[in-house]
């Protein structure tokens, strides 16, 4: 019995390295896409139009329905719109910096929301998120600033904390309201079903729908490897992970989503990387990683647990 609970707990490390590893693999498949010569709106209508089927077959195959109530609608179209520029925000930030870069920049989302509870809901900051605060607010100040000099573009490192910003804002929005009460995988497929409006408009008024031609294999590849694995299987792993060793090992496990956008910007399309730039990175994984063990933002970040509720729970 215990050699099977540890194998169990194996699987689950695992699992929750993998679906980080998948998450992070956003840039593997974006970048070739850009290269194409497409745009960010382009590149997410059709990531947004590829992953709405994927998740409504795991909503049916999970016995879960569609029907919404009109304040939960327009919570989720609102919702949908946060993620919508979170994402496209995320995007357009690979245009200005070094992909690696973003992701970790990214990654600083659970401080950000920690500050919003705190601002938002007097929620008390522990001494281990201030700290882990200034550890991060270091790590950036150590990335702004490579070993050879050069700066990095002030666009993009707007851009990069307008999309963490926004995207802690929709994990406090979601637990904060009628919302924490929706299964976590219907209010995804209809986040993406409303989120995929706003890259409809700025493709009818600002941007224009790229499409690649039918005969390029290699491009639709990765649009549809960008719905999939960043989206679905990256969730399936997750969820998966959280029923083996706990929501707190796993969200921990999220480092490795920077950790594998830095990989693949090194080996794959040849990013430079300078020692300073290695001590900052790791410095705000480090803190993040500090602030998700304390618990003080948990219950906030992780709610995937309930994204397959017919799932027998492991003791």
């Amino acid at each position: 019995m215990v050699r099977m609970e540890s194998k169990g707990r194996f699987v689950g490390y695992i699992l929750g390295i993998v679906a980080a590893a998948a998450y992070g693999m956003n840039p593997l498949f974006a970048l070739p896409l850009y290269e194409s010569g497409m745009n960010p709106d382009s590149v997410l209508f059709f990531r947004y139009l590829f992953a709405i089927p994927l998740m409504g077959v795991m909503l049916v195959a999970r016995g879960r329905g569609f029907r919404l109530t009109v304040k939960e609608c327009i919570l989720l179209a609102v919702l949908g719109l946060t993620v919508a520029v979170s994402s496209l925000s995320l995007f357009m930030s690979y245009n200005y910096m070094e992909a690696s870069i973003a992701s970790t920049l990214l990654f600083v989302y659970p401080i950000m929301v920690a500050v919003i509870m705190a601002v938002a809901y007097r929620e008390r900051l522990s001494w281990v998120t201030l700290a882990s605060m200034v550890l991060a607010l270091g790590g950036i100040a150590m990335l702004c600033r490579g070993g050879d000099g050069a700066s990095l573009s002030m666009a993009g490192t707007v851009l990069v904390f307008v999309s963490s910003l926004s995207y802690a804002a929709y994990i406090v929005a979601v637990n904060k309201s009628r919302l924490s009460r929706v299964a976590t995988l219907k209010v995804t497929f209809y986040i993406l079903l409303f989120g995929l409006m706003l890259f409809s408009v700025r493709i009818c008024t600002v941007e224009e729908l790229v499409v690649p031609d039918m005969s390029d294999w290699y491009i639709w590849f990765n649009l549809a490897a960008l719905a999939a694995v960043p989206t679905a299987f990256s969730f399936l792993c997750t969820t998966a992970a959280i029923q083996r060793i706990g929501a707190t090992p796993a969200a921990i496990l999220g480092a490795f989503e920077p950790v594998t956008a830095i990989v693949f910007g090194v080996t794959v399309f040849g990013e430079r990387l300078t020692g300073r730039d290695i001590l900052g990175i790791v410095m705000i994984i480090v803190a993040v990683s500090a602030v998700v063990a304390s618990g003080s933002v948990m219950h906030y970040i992780v709610r995937l647990r309930r994204l397959f509720p017919r799932l027998p729970k492991r003791h």
